[in-house]
Order: C-alpha cells, then structure tokens, then sequence
C-alpha cells in the first residue's frame, strides 16, 4: 500500500522481433516497418520490375527515347494478375500501345525472375 520506486538499475529492457515487422533504433529512435508482402504488392512489384526490364530492352534493341512499341508477353500464372491489373501502367511507363499475352512467344527475349522465366517480343512501331 506504499509508494515504490523504481530506478533504471530495476529495470531490463530488451528487443524482439515481431512477425511481419522490422524494428531499428537508434539512440531514442525507434522505426518500425510492416514488411508483410501482400498480393496487391507483390502484383504492384511484378509490374514495376516488368517496366524495368521492357525499358531495358528498348535501350539495348537502340529504340529513340520516344519510339512507341507494341509489346508481347508469355502467359504465367505468376505474372498474369499482374499484367492484367497494371497493364495500363506498364504501357504507360514504357509507351507501349499495347501489351498482350500471349500462349506462345516467336522471336522472344526471356526473362528470369526468382523461380519462374517469361518470354517477351518488343517491336517498334
């Protein structure tokens, strides 16, 4: 019933992880980031690296900066929610009056990502 006190020597402070979050501190800063990888981000990051790697390959085929292509891109269960949900970005990005998907690519540069490769025709129009 009486009055405590606690001092610093009392008290142990310690850090762990938490599942899906990743925690950094400096001196009295404390960050802390969700780093879960939702469908709609790893959909978002697919279409971003697609961008990446179609600007690529108009650099190295020696496209003009403004040169329009057309744009088309094997089939995958890993990319084509992807593709499909971003395709105006992508063609945005990378001015592509279209971008289509394909069963087949001819003539097509391939393309690797983690576990899985696609095949992509670049032509300019």
């Amino acid at each position: 019933g009486g009055e405590a006190v606690v001092e610093a020597a009392d008290v142990e402070i310690f850090s762990e992880d938490i599942p899906g979050w990743l925690v950094a501190n400096e001196g009295k800063l404390t960050v802390a980031l969700e780093v879960t990888l939702t469908d709609e981000l790893k959909r978002e990051g697919i279409a971003r690296e697609l961008v990446n790697r179609i600007q690529n390959i108009r650099k190295s085929s020696g496209f003009e900066i403004t040169d329009k292509i057309a744009i088309v891109l094997s089939k995958n269960p890993n990319t084509d929610d992807a593709i499909n949900e971003y395709n105006n970005y992508i063609c945005n990005q990378v001015l592509a009056n279209s971008l289509v998907l394909a069963d087949e690519v001819t003539d097509g540069t391939e393309i690797s990502f983690d576990d899985f490769s696609l095949y992509i025709h670049v032509t300019k129009l």
